[in-house]
């Protein structure tokens, strides 16, 4: 992977989803990035079509946003769902499952619910999305705090840099409850997806792994979801909105991801 980093990985962006609250697609992500306007009204949760209706109102938020943005950004591709590769990615998993669990665990453990229960996995999001679309392609779904979105992001241009002609990246983070809110803060609802594939139209990323750790000064979506766990990712699509030719991403401690974009 050195070596690949070094000379530089690349890929072009053929999708974009993207949800989060007050601003529930690209379009309107975009349009508050270049000149602050809102819609009208937005939903207050995703309602991911993917999903069978009653499965739509049990699903978590991490997931409804998930799959809300996935499909979004594969529709904006125009390549079927069920032909992608796929990178999850999320800092914390689902903050309020993940406390209910330790609460539950804690006073009564035979009053675990079932349906929280399987929610409660990493990969949750990663499996709807497979279930729902019936892709069999490789999935992975990782976590790595700060650099979350900067390792899915590498990880999803290592696969086209070795075959792959095209990844689907997702990222999403909910907000943090009750004692573990305490200890691992995040506010609100936040996901995003990118198709990205070896050739084609759209903008064009170049990544490179190098020291650092000072970011630039925040955007109008990075200011906007400022308290969620996956404002970390909000950068690129401050670039992408506003037509930058370069950003930075934190990828580790005193490590940064420098990309380079090419806009149609």
């Amino acid at each position: 992977m050195s070596a690949a980093l070094q000379d530089g990985l690349t890929a072009t962006i053929a999708g974009v989803g993207f949800w989060t609250d007050g601003l529930p697609d690209w379009p309107s992500a975009r349009a508050f990035a270049i000149d602050g306007t809102r819609p009208d009204a937005a939903p207050a949760r995703p309602s991911p079509q993917l999903l069978a209706p009653n499965e739509r109102r049990r699903a978590p938020g991490s997931v409804a946003v998930a799959l809300e943005v996935a499909l979004a950004a594969c529709r904006d591709a125009g390549i079927a769902p069920e032909t992608l590769p796929s990178v999850f990615a999320s800092t914390h998993g689902d903050l309020g499952i993940t406390d209910y669990m330790c609460e539950t665990l804690a006073t009564d453990a035979t009053a675990i619910s079932p349906t929280r229960f399987h929610n409660s996995v990493h990969n949750a999001a990663a499996g709807y999305w497979t279930i729902g679309t019936g892709c069999t392609e490789a999935t992975t779904a990782l976590s790595a705090f700060d650099a979350t979105f900067a390792q899915g992001l590498l990880e999803a241009l290592m696969q086209l840099a070795t075959g792959a002609p095209a990844v689907l990246l997702v990222a999403y983070d909910t907000a943090s409850s009750g004692l573990l809110g305490t200890v691992t803060h995040s506010e609100g609802l936040l996901g995003a997806a990118l198709v990205l594939v070896r050739d084609g139209g759209g903008p064009r990323l170049s990544a490179r792994l190098g020291d650092g750790a000072e970011l630039a000064p925040p955007g109008p979506l990075q200011a906007h979801a400022a308290n969620n766990a996956m404002v970390q990712m909000l950068p690129l699509f401050d670039a992408l909105a506003s037509g930058a030719a370069r950003t930075l991403l934190r990828a580790g401690p005193h490590r940064l991801l420098s990309l380079e974009l090419a806009h149609d």
